[in-house]
């Protein structure tokens, strides 16, 4: 029996911060049909770092309901390279339209973290209560000490303001929209280029930094925009909610799913050289499944629909 809504969507005005990025465009494709109207983003394109911009822009628009999609991401590389950028960018940008909002009045807002939030070597898997009971994974330590600011912030406006904002956490996510650039992307667009420049070319193997053995969890961007969706409408409470599958893989098992799913029939040469980052990293996603929500893109499904994906982009699948 589906769920009534506490919070329907019909009628209300919507602002999805960083709708043209992989998460905030599948929000506003989970939205479509919905009776919402999408507020569309400026163009030229705001400056969320700008704290005078952002409160102009809001001012403006006045949404009912905002979903903080908007971050300045990437991957290991990425992370270790502009420590300041991770840092300050994302704590610019939430505290910016976070702020905003409450003065404005918006009813709703969901703010989106990430998994790195939890300690290193938290247990397996891992629940919302493993926030801050451990040591941060150092390559990516200054994106989550951000995120976990941004959670305590949305967790300080309800409690001394009252507002009706939530957060939540997903796990790694990956679909239509994604980076493929190699200098910043995640693991598995990174896998996914590899594998189709090295059957292009014709390689006997393909290099996937580090051991192979780091447990990674992936889902597919719209089950995870399904998942925000849901709990815009129907939770409401301090603590955030993990937006997870419940099932990892390893890298190296990782990288043969790829490489199935691209035709690629060459070696995978495992670079020990390079970082593994976090040995596991798997949420547990009881929370959101008591809540009523589930999963349902199966990880070679979408594997192979990102691969369509990136076969119709030529622009990217230009890239050296």
């Amino acid at each position: 029996m589906p769920i009534e809504p506490t919070y329907p969507l019909a009628g209300k005005r919507i602002w999805v911060a960083g709708q043209r990025g992989m998460v905030g465009a599948a929000v506003v494709r989970r939205l479509a049909g919905l009776g919402c109207a999408i507020i569309p983003d400026r163009s030229p394109r705001l400056d969320l770092r700008r704290q005078a911009d952002v409160e102009a822009w809001l001012e403006e628009v006045r949404p009912d309901a905002i979903v903080i999609a908007a971050a300045r991401v990437g991957g290991i590389l990425a992370n270790d390279s502009y420590p300041v950028d991770f840092l300050e960018d994302n704590l610019l940008i939430q505290t910016n339209i976070i702020g905003t909002a409450h003065r404005i009045g918006v009813e709703r807002l969901l703010f989106l973290g990430s998994s790195c939030i939890y300690p290193r070597m938290a247990d397996q898997p891992i629940t919302e209560a493993a926030l801050l009971t451990g040591q941060l994974e150092e390559t990516n330590q200054w994106y989550a000490i951000a995120k976990i600011a941004g959670i305590k912030l949305v967790q300080a406006y309800r409690r001394q303001h009252g507002r009706d904002y939530i957060s939540a956490m997903p796990t790694n996510l990956y679909g239509p929209g994604d980076n493929f650039d190699f200098n910043s992307s995640h693991v598995l667009p990174a896998l996914i280029r590899k594998a189709h420049n090295a059957k292009a070319s014709g390689a006997e193997s393909m290099t996937v930094w580090g051991s192979g053995t780091p447990r990674r969890e992936f889902m597919h961007v719209d089950d995870c925009a399904d998942a925000l969706v849901f709990l815009l409408q129907n939770y409401s409470d301090a603590e955030h909610v993990n937006v997870g599958t419940g099932d990892d893989i390893a890298i190296r098992d990782l990288a043969g799913l790829v490489s199935k799913v691209v035709g690629f029939d060459g070696g995978i040469v495992l670079d020990s050289s390079r970082p593994d980052g976090t040995p596991r990293k798997l949420l547990s996603n009881e929370k959101l499944a008591r809540l009523g929500w589930t999963p349902k893109v199966a990880l070679e499904d979408g594997i192979r629909s990102t691969y369509r994906w990136f076969l119709e982009q030529p622009s990217i699948r230009a890239l050296a």
